[in-house]
């Protein structure tokens, strides 16, 4: 699963997601909930929402020591051999003798080779430190990969994210949306726990005590699809919006305001900027 962009918690739980998840595909047969994850210090596996999911799967989280690449020397293995083995074969390739090449592939087909790298060359040679094929000694000793009971129960785990809400009598509110469902009426004034899908939060999932309650929709996206991303970068250009309206509404009062007040205040302002003159002081003679 190829992302472009910066990495991010969404990226790793959907490569998270096709780790865990039997693939469909011939050549593929590794799957299963690891017991440890070796990640690097990058902010997409140090975030909170990481850290959820290895509570909710039951996996721990080794983090590499800083500055030392070794300790990171299988995953680095791996890159190295893609880099010189699939990506330098294709078109568009980024090389010493051609620093702008006129890009060819798209995502999907980059993506379609790097699987099929994987499928057809790299799990089905020998491969120097285990003297094997990786699909023969995935199947090797015939054991079962832990998996969870359903891939709804994944993806619910994977690629939603919890928040702390109250219910009010109109539903839940949450980044300007207002979620309703009518089993939701006998909650109203207590805490639920929402999680929702950042790449579609028009629908979230309610939980009460850690038991499932139901789902919610925004009743004015119910035809549409909207992301986090839209939903934050709508709110950030609305704030610059507000504050450049009242960045021009400060230099307009600015700007007229000296001419627009009262005699009456002006006065008042001008008699302010004199010193207040203090009363004089009395000395008197004292009898000896």
């Amino acid at each position: 699963m190829v992302f472009l962009g910066a990495p991010s918690a969404m990226n790793t739980a959907l490569a998270l997601r096709q780790g865990i998840w039997p693939k469909a595909v011939s050549g593929w047969p590794m799957c299963g909930i690891p017991d440890v994850l070796y990640v690097d210090h990058g902010s997409d596996f140090t975030s909170h929402h990481l850290a959820q999911t290895a509570m909710d799967l039951h996996f721990e989280i080794t983090y590499s020591t800083i500055a030392r690449p070794q300790g990171r020397g299988k995953i680095e293995r791996f890159f190295g051999t893609l880099n010189t083995e699939l990506l330098a074969e294709l078109p568009g390739h980024l090389s010493p003798g051609n620093r702008a090449p006129e890009p060819v592939l798209t995502l999907p087909e980059l993506d379609d080779a790097v699987g099929r790298f994987i499928t057809g060359t790299y799990h089905r040679r020998t491969h120097s430190e285990i003297n094997s094929t990786p699909n023969r000694a995935w199947i090797a000793d015939g054991w079962l990969p832990r998996l969870p009971a359903s891939i709804e129960e994944l993806n619910l785990l994977l690629l939603t994210i919890p928040r702390p809400r109250i219910v009010h009598r109109d539903g839940v509110h949450f980044l300007g949306l207002r979620y309703l469902s009518p089993l939701l009426a006998a909650y109203v004034g207590e805490q639920v726990i929402i999680r929702y899908d950042p790449r579609d939060i028009t629908e979230i999932r309610i939980f009460h005590k850690g038991r499932y309650l139901c789902k919610a929709g925004d009743p004015t996206h119910e035809t549409s699809t909207l992301t986090l991303k839209e939903i934050q970068s709508a709110r950030a250009a609305r704030r610059r919006e507000l504050r450049s309206q009242i960045n021009e509404h400060i230099a307009v009062v600015a700007e007229y305001l000296p001419d627009a007040l009262p005699p009456r205040v002006r006065r008042n302002e001008n008699s302010r900027a004199e010193p207040a003159k203090l009363p004089a002081l009395r000395i008197y003679e004292e009898d000896d």
